[in-house]
């Protein structure tokens, strides 16, 4: 089955952190609501636990989004879960708890056609290697037990894992590579060769951070598909993914940007 028919006639709605301006971000109620709508995809977060899970957060603290303070990776599963991770967003959220990768990977087995966007969080920084390749390793083998091999594209601001990526697994996994280069540190290969996706990013329209038209057109050239980030969230902000031939839009409320598109024709 052919997963990826985006293109800018058929603009992908992608859900960041799962429908995070109504819910918990990167919660099982925000992934849930997401998938109801009817999205084509669902991005998210990976870092891992003390004790080794994967779990499902962005920040590398618990401070912002839960009641909890301290890093990710200094708390056991069993800690990070006694966290309340939904009442900061109204207290009908109150008991949501950070996931883990198999919880949510357990809930969108379910939706045949939905893919992910899955954004590795553990950088292979000085020190910080061999942990960064197991996370990427052992995310990747769930990928692949899942059956979601084809409906996944991996997802990090380093350059260094993408290339790690792409020496130990070859073509066998998409990956979803920035714009501009920068974003990703130091690199020693050019990820626009081998990329399958590249969110645009160049804050040139005043808070919305997105490249020019003719910087979507040539990244189109190069063989990436131009995806628009997450800072798309209204009609002016649909209107220049469109002018700009994105064929993917990731975003926070991806009710008004999927009826947005709709609309105009966009989105089958």
């Amino acid at each position: 089955m052919n997963y990826w028919t985006e293109s800018p006639k058929n603009i992908y709605v992608a859900a960041h952190r799962g429908w995070c301006s109504e819910y918990p971000e990167n919660t099982m109620a925000a992934f849930r609501a997401a998938a109801e709508l009817g999205v084509d995809q669902i991005e998210t977060d990976v870092r891992i636990t003390l004790d080794g899970e994967l779990v499902l957060i962005h920040d590398a603290t618990v401070d912002r989004t839960t009641n909890g303070t301290g890093k990710v990776c200094e708390k056991t599963l069993a800690e990070l879960q006694a966290l309340d991770a939904g009442s900061y967003m109204g207290e009908q959220f109150r008991g949501e708890k950070i996931p883990t990768f198999t919880e949510f990977m357990e809930y969108v087995k379910n939706f045949p056609t939905l893919t992910l966007d899955i954004e590795l969080k553990e950088y292979p920084t000085a020190g910080n290697e061999a942990l960064a390749y197991e996370v990427c390793d052992r995310v990747l083998r769930t990928v692949d037990e899942y059956g979601f091999t084809d409906r996944i594209v991996i997802n990090t601001f380093s350059g260094k894992l993408h290339e790690y990526i792409r020496k130990t697994y070859g073509n066998k996994y998409r990956q979803h590579v920035y714009y501009p280069i920068t974003c990703m540190g130091a690199v020693t290969e050019d990820p626009y060769a081998y990329g399958f996706c590249c969110c645009m990013f160049r804050a040139l329209y005043g808070e919305l951070n997105m490249a020019t038209p003719e910087e979507f057109a040539r990244m189109a050239s190069l063989g990436p598909e131009p995806w628009a980030g997450a800072s798309v969230k209204d009609e002016a902000g649909v209107d220049r993914a469109i002018e700009c031939g994105a064929t993917l839009i990731t975003c926070n409320n991806p009710d008004k940007i999927l009826e947005l598109l709709r609309k105009k024709g966009y989105h089958a």
